[in-house]
């Protein structure tokens, strides 16, 4: 019998799974540790949890577990969209901020076209590429930092998407006003542009991407309820583009993919600006401490935007499997084609304080 792949669209045979975070569960039954010894700094997680508000909203929703949950999000998109000054018609919900990546390949990518995108931009980028049969173009980012008059030089008549993450995953750059706006001026009318804003809520002075969204451009802009409002485990995001854009996406998504009671615990979420405050609060000064240990133990790192630092440690591999049996999850880079380099989710100060603790004590022996 012939295999199936003889069957399936050729590309999906260079289709690379996405590799997430090592889940906690997944440490403890491994190494036999006890799961609340472990600490998870490797998927830029809130360490604080959820929205005590939405963990009320999610519990009281529960009880209608049996109904279908609302297929089009009316009240989260309303809020969203009056969050943001926009419309719910400016509002579309995923299954994760992901999902809508998905959403944007199915409306306008076909085999043969192309992709436009940043050497160490989050790896979904080219997984959902390659899933629909179009070519990525990774084009260079020095310092870590995407070069947009480099990528918008990279355009060409086989373009339909150029993404833009922002901070980007996993580097933790930022990329000003005046960049984007100089890159969107020469962006043609053919190509949409996504603006990937998972780490938005953590900037003290963002860029101003929805402004394209009101000009009527071309534009997505992707948030999301997995960082700032710790809902990762719900799996609902959203994205921001002018009415019509978002009608096209509309058409091709699955019936309830957003379901009830992530709908619940995200406007609950939303609205709970306390939570979010002290989320940002434990996170800058996280970071700031993570980013000043690493200068004194004399490692480079990326000063970082977001809720994570990319640092080098010389095998990023073995330093994620030495803290690992220790209990402490980090991300290896490898995959990003950084194989010298760790990523570092910002913690508690008490899991930051011990992970730098057990990296000293790898670096420096005896010390």
């Amino acid at each position: 019998m012939s295999s199936i792949w003889n069957l399936a669209h050729p590309w999906l045979r260079d289709l690379v799974a996405y590799e997430p975070g090592k889940p906690i569960e997944d440490v403890a039954r491994e190494l036999g540790l006890e799961p609340s010894s472990i600490i998870k700094l490797a998927s830029n997680e809130n360490p604080l949890g959820p929205s005590p508000k939405a963990l009320e909203a999610m519990r009281a929703t529960l009880e209608r577990s049996h109904f279908y949950p609302d297929g089009g999000g009316y009240y989260l998109r309303e809020a969203i969209g009056k969050r943001c000054g926009l419309k719910r018609e400016n509002v579309i919900l995923g299954c994760g901020s992901n999902e809508v990546i998905e959403f944007i390949g199915h409306a306008f990518l076909k085999p043969g076209d192309e992709i436009v995108t940043a050497s160490h931009a989050f790896v979904v980028y080219k997984l959902m590429a390659t899933l629909f049969g179009a070519r990525t173009v990774e084009v260079a980012d020095p310092g870590f930092k995407h070069d947009l008059d480099a990528m918008a030089a990279a355009i060409t008549p086989a373009t339909r998407e150029v993404f833009v993450a922002n901070p980007n995953n996993p580097t933790g750059t930022l990329v000003s006003q005046e960049e984007i706006d100089r890159f969107m001026d020469k962006v043609p009318d053919h190509v949409v542009v996504v603006f990937d804003e998972a780490y938005y809520e953590f900037l003290h002075n963002p860029p101003d991407t929805l402004k394209y969204v009101r000009q009527g451009r071309n534009v997505v802009v992707l948030r999301t309820f997995s960082k700032i409002q710790g809902l990762a485990n719900l799996r609902i995001g959203y994205g921001l583009a002018n009415p019509e854009l978002i009608s096209v996406l509309q058409k091709t998504r699955q019936p309830f993919n957003a379901n009830g009671i992530a709908q619940a615990g995200a406007l609950a979420g939303l609205l709970d600006d306390e939570h979010q405050l002290k989320t940002k609060q434990i996170t800058d000064q996280g970071r700031d401490y993570l980013q000043e240990s690493f200068g004194k133990l004399g490692l480079e790192y990326v000063p970082s935007h977001a809720n994570f630092v990319l640092v080098k440690v010389g095998d990023g591999k073995a330093m994620f499997s030495t803290l690992m049996k220790q209990g402490i999850i980090v991300r290896d880079m490898t995959s990003y084609k950084l194989p010298e380099w760790i990523r570092v989710s910002v913690g508690t100060m008490d899991q930051n304080q011990r992970f730098i603790e057990a990296l000293s004590a790898i670096l420096k022996p005896g010390a």
